[in-house]
């Protein structure tokens, strides 16, 4: 029996120890446990723990916030601003909360939480106003609403007013900014115009602006926005030159031609693109010589013309992409800079790493200018240090190498010529005298020393009388002058003026336009080559096959279109005439124009590129060539190396 009652109780229990049940009247009694279990002692001894260790960690480790969050002014801010905090008035595109139409804030913003935290303080002072008036004057709260209303609406009407007034501020600026071009072009005229009275002459000079206008169409279709146009294949083209970017050379080369010929319509497209989309910004080289008689000069020349203050700070834009180049211990700049990182070299193929004679001293106008009408001396600090430079330096029997040392200011390899690395270093020393109102005397004794020391070692007459110059190199001459030289024609004539013997000078001019007219007239295309020798019997030819070809070069009929302006002799009209048809039979396709790879060769291959300087430069002389002279008239205006006309004294302030 106890036995019995002992299993009983153990079951009972659930355990294997003894629960000595209590009874009642013989009613058992449920009996509570009077002591925690070990384990239960260990877990809340483990929470306890935890919890002391969070505490202290937060005391130590978490930041004060007393100094970030000031409690009654955070409860005020939210009395006050009301619902709008937690339900905005209105929410602009991509969650953007707005509280005012002209604001639109970021909440995750840094610099937007506080311009709304700023708000909200903003509101509760106004609020305070609002209370502390309503008080003063016994006014509802409706009433201070209304004038809540009213002191908005006097705001929105100020901003409103000031908007006004910015936008007509602006309009003046751009009004006096023409206003003060004409001012600086006092008396200067002849940008358009020029129309001939003689029907012929008339219809030849509608062709040229025919052959212009077929050049341009067909770059927009097919090339719009590159450097250049492949006719034949009909694309895009561009040059090392022009370093990786689609700078839209041709439209910035064109456009004064465009405005000059009266096509205004595409005179409007080109102003449009530059506005719009003319960007050097990228990480590419660029040559800093044809960046500015291109682009600068380009940009310039349409300032001049139109007054349009556009082109005056895009040039200056792009000339302050080029300074870098000219962070050298002597002043002279290297021939490429890059546009992201400044950094600049020259050509690998240069004498000893040298500068080019032709490049540094071809940025005179272009700089002077610019610094003329922007107030901005840096540019004509810039290339006046290279002409000291060069002043000071001591030249071998008067002449000029094609090579100098940026670095210690010397010549470079022994060699000098008016055509390919020399030409417009002496076109610029004339045309800076000619630009300043013939002020510069500097610039006009120094072309002149050049131009005497050339007649005595450079000037050279063929056996049949055809006279030429020669390139020097190393003390002997080389019977050979280049295409690019033939421009020296014209600029011997426009410095008769002014020299020691006009009618010299003028002769001089004139026989340079025969011989390389001959050099036209004696390929079977009535083309030019690049270059033409005279060796032995053979005269204004070139021999060699790498000299053979036509690129659309101007400088021959540049020179022509000075000697018909000077002389007035007819047969340079009808040189120039000459050449146009040669362009129209040999050169015309139907997208455009090409050079040839040998002018002796009758339907001989086309290079397929339209470089920019034919729309540039041949188009334009052939153009003024068969305009009256009251159409950029040489007294009044001067042509960079490139074509791009600038106004004659300027420098009036």
């Amino acid at each position: 029996m106890l036995k019995s009652v002992i299993v009983a109780n153990m079951a009972a229990s659930g355990g294997v120890f003894p629960n000595y049940q209590r009874y009642v009247n013989g009613i058992p009694v449920p009996q509570g446990r009077r002591t925690l279990r070990f384990r239960e002692k260990y877990i809340i001894v483990l929470v306890f723990l935890s919890f002391s260790a969070v505490c202290i960690g937060a005391f130590f480790f978490l930041p004060d916030l007393r100094d970030r969050v000031n409690m009654s002014e955070m409860k005020r801010q939210i009395q006050n601003a009301g619902n709008e905090i937690f339900v905005p008035k209105a929410v602009g595109s991509a969650g953007f909360l707005k509280h005012d139409p002209d604001e639109l804030f970021d909440m995750h913003r840094i610099e937007d939480r506080a311009n709304i935290r700023k708000k909200i303080e903003i509101d509760w002072e106004r609020e305070k106003m609002l209370e502390a008036l309503g008080k003063k004057v016994n006014m509802s709260k409706d009433d201070a609403l209304k004038v809540k209303s009213n002191i908005e609406e006097d705001k929105r009407k100020i901003l409103e007013q000031k908007k006004e007034q910015e936008e007509k501020e602006r309009l003046e600026k751009e009004k006096k900014a023409v206003e003060d071009v004409k001012m600086e072009h006092e008396g200067v005229e002849g940008g358009r115009g020029g129309e001939p009275s003689d029907p012929d002459v008339r219809s030849k000079r509608d062709k040229v602006k025919e052959m212009m206008k077929h050049a341009w169409d067909s770059y927009v279709k097919y090339a719009w926005g590159a450097n250049e146009l492949r006719p034949i294949s009909r694309q895009g083209h561009s040059a090392s030159i022009f370093g990786t970017l689609s700078l839209g050379a041709t439209i910035i080369d064109a456009v004064d031609t465009l405005y000059i010929m009266g096509l205004d319509e595409e005179y409007k497209v080109a102003r449009n693109w530059i506005a719009t989309s003319l960007n050097f910004d990228g990480p590419t080289e660029l040559s800093v010589f044809e960046t500015t008689i291109r682009f600068i000069g380009g940009l310039l020349s349409t300032y001049a013309l139109t007054g349009d203050a556009m082109y005056k700070e895009k040039a200056a834009s792009v000339a302050d992409k080029l300074l870098p180049a000219f962070n050298t211990p002597t002043g002279i700049p290297q021939s490429m800079v890059n546009l992201k990182t400044g950094s600049s070299r020259n050509w690998g193929w240069a004498s000893g790493g040298c500068s080019i004679l032709s490049e540094i001293g071809s940025l005179h106008l272009e700089f002077v200018y610019l610094s003329n009408i922007t107030g901005n001396p840096v540019y004509k600090e810039k290339v006046m240090k290279i002409r000291d430079t060069l002043q000071q330096l001591e030249k071998p029997d008067g002449l000029y190498s094609n090579y100098v040392n940026p670095r210690t200011g010397k010549w470079g390899q022994q060699h000098v010529a008016i055509g390919a690395l020399g030409d417009s270093f002496y076109e610029y020393l004339l045309k800076a005298w000619l630009l300043s109102g013939k002020t510069d005397t500097t610039a006009r004794q120094m072309y002149d020393e050049a131009i005497k020391a050339m007649e005595v070692k450079l000037i050279q007459k063929s056996k049949s009388g055809l006279v030429y110059l020669g390139e020097l190199k190393s003390g002997r001459i080389e019977q050979k002058m280049d295409h690019l030289g033939c421009f020296c024609g014209g600029m011997f004539a426009l410095g008769a003026e002014g020299s020691d013997n006009k009618d010299k000078y003028l002769q001089l001019g004139a026989d340079i336009a025969n011989t390389c007219h001959e050099s036209y007239i004696r390929a079977a295309t009535h083309l030019g080559p690049e270059a033409f020798r005279f060796d032995g019997d053979t005269e204004a030819k070139a021999i060699r096959q790498n000299e053979k070809y036509y690129i659309l070069r101007p400088e021959v009929l540049e020179t022509h279109f000075y000697m018909w302006r000077l002389t007035k002799e007819q047969k340079y009209r009808d040189w120039a005439w000459d050449a146009v048809q040669a362009l129209e039979q040999h050169c015309r396709v139907e997208s455009g124009y090409t050079g040839i790879r040998d002018v002796y060769q009758i339907n001989g291959q086309q290079d397929d590129v339209q470089q920019s300087f034919f729309l540039a430069e041949t188009l334009k002389y052939l153009y003024l060539t068969f305009s009256e002279d009251t159409l950029i008239p040489l007294d009044k205006w001067v042509f960079n190396t490139e074509a791009h006309p600038f106004p004659v004294r300027y420098g009036k302030r």
